[in-house]
């Protein structure tokens, strides 16, 4: 079977490009949930390291971290006895030596390299009896005069089953080259106007590919990271619009007509801070979407320690002051535990019943909320999966909030809405991929 047989050339099983095969298919599908050319393209490196320039030996100092260095192999002793055993090779480069020191397959690499011969060394850089030198350095034999690369290499993320096979960073370097031989502009087309891409100075989207794999420098890097960064926000929004357009029309929702005595009481006395500009406008928007009778489904994004949380207790309490009860629904019990953890310390003064359903809920606890939920003595239900199974039913449940979304499927978030006659209004607390990319 070729790549030619797939409705797009991203859509290629991984083991059809050079360098991958069967074998190291199976693994990347296993170990890092890599499948096709597409799911490759976005395994994004954790960092870079700059090889884009060869450091004179004599310039290194007690200052340099990491550093690349070519020239000749001019001598190399075996030194030392039992565990002290190491290879010493000195390498000169016409400003001066530096010490190239293995510990480890000293046979085999004294058998690749020799006196005289070129070689390109890279790692981090030590001193010994005030001499530089370089421990287990990465090697390449050069022929001609050895040439720094043209961009900053990649390090991308592997497990200890992937590198016990021989699949690092290195080779997964190697597989992402060969990937952009395959893949050609056409194969990702732009998906952004091109007004917009002028008027925000945005990289164009397959530039952008390439440049957060391969930069040319940190500036390329930084630019690439800018424009995936926009993209993916701009297509969340998009598509919570379309969402907010399409169930404006055909989906009623649930009226909060009111600001009570538990918000106001909560606001005045028990708020743990000064809200900012952003959260005093997103609360005002979430109050306006609940008392439309349209269901709202609203996307709350922000970094962590950004204020998602105290933004959606606020409209967990709207919803309580309109008679209505609440769900927190997080990825792990841990997370979950958390909120209700936090939850339980902020309304602690508060006339409010909030518990915790997890899988690992005690089968006599499970049935005192489960009753307590249908009966609406519980007004808040903090939880994980469990708060979806069909044995969980509420009296009215009016706001499903769902933490770190991206993690819920489809299927997962309409059981939610089914808990109640009127479906919930939806308030979704995530971090976006690309806004947590930084190194």
């Amino acid at each position: 079977m070729s790549t030619s047989e797939y409705k797009s050339i991203l859509d290629t099983p991984i083991e059809y490009l050079k360098g991958v095969g069967p074998l190291r298919g199976d693994m990347l599908r296993k170990e890092v949930q890599l499948f096709t050319f597409r799911d490759l393209l976005t395994y994004f490196p954790l960092r870079h390291i700059d090889r884009t320039h060869i450091d004179p030996i004599n310039h290194i100092n007690f200052q340099s971290e990491y550093v690349q260095v070519a020239g000749k192999i001019i001598q190399s002793d075996i030194l030392g006895e039992n565990r002290g055993k190491r290879l010493v090779a000195y390498l000169s480069d016409g400003t001066g030596e530096i010490e190239l020191v293995w510990f480890q397959g000293i046979n085999w690499i004294q058998k690749s390299i020799s006196i005289g011969a070129r070689v390109v060394a890279f790692g981090k850089v030590s001193f010994f009896n005030g001499k530089p030198q370089i421990s287990h350095p990465e090697i390449e034999t050069t022929i001609s005069q050895p040439q720094a690369k043209a961009y900053l290499e990649p390090i991308y993320p592997s497990t200890e089953k992937l590198k016990a096979r021989g699949i690092n960073s290195k080779l997964l370097s190697k597989i992402m080259e060969a990937l952009f031989l395959q893949i050609k502009e056409k194969d990702i087309p732009e998906n952004l106007p091109e007004y917009l891409l002028s008027e925000l100075k945005l990289m164009p989207r397959f530039q952008a590919f390439v440049a957060i794999h391969f930069p040319k420098n940190e500036a390329d890097y930084q630019a690439a990271l800018r424009r995936l960064k926009f993209e993916e926000l701009f297509l969340a929004q998009l598509r919570m619009a379309l969402i907010r357009i399409q169930r404006h029309r055909n989906s009623r929702g649930v009226v909060f007509e009111k600001v009570g005595a538990i918000f106001n009481t909560f606001y005045e006395k028990y708020l743990p801070f000064e809200l900012t500009g952003a959260q005093k406008r997103v609360l005002k928007e979430i109050r306006q979407d609940t008392g439309k009778g349209f269901q709202m489904n609203r996307l709350l994004q922000g970094d962590v320690g950004s204020g998602k949380t105290i933004v959606a207790l606020l409209a967990m309490l709207l919803a309580v002051d309109n008679g209505f009860q609440s769900c927190l629904m997080a990825p792990t019990e841990i997370l979950a535990r958390q909120h209700y953890q936090g939850l339980s310390e902020l309304i602690k003064d508060l006339p409010i019943e909030i518990r915790i359903l997890t899988g690992s809920t005690k089968v006599k606890e499970r049935n005192a909320i489960l009753k307590e939920l249908d009966e609406g003595t519980v007004q808040l239900l903090v939880g994980t999966h469990a708060i979806i199974e069909d044995r969980v039913q509420f009296r009215n449940l009016g706001l499903a909030i769902m933490d770190e979304q991206h993690k819920f499927g489809v299927a997962q978030r309409a059981k939610l809405w089914k808990k109640s006659t009127i479906p919930p209004h939806i308030l979704v607390m995530t971090e976006l991929q690309f806004l947590v990319l930084w190194r």
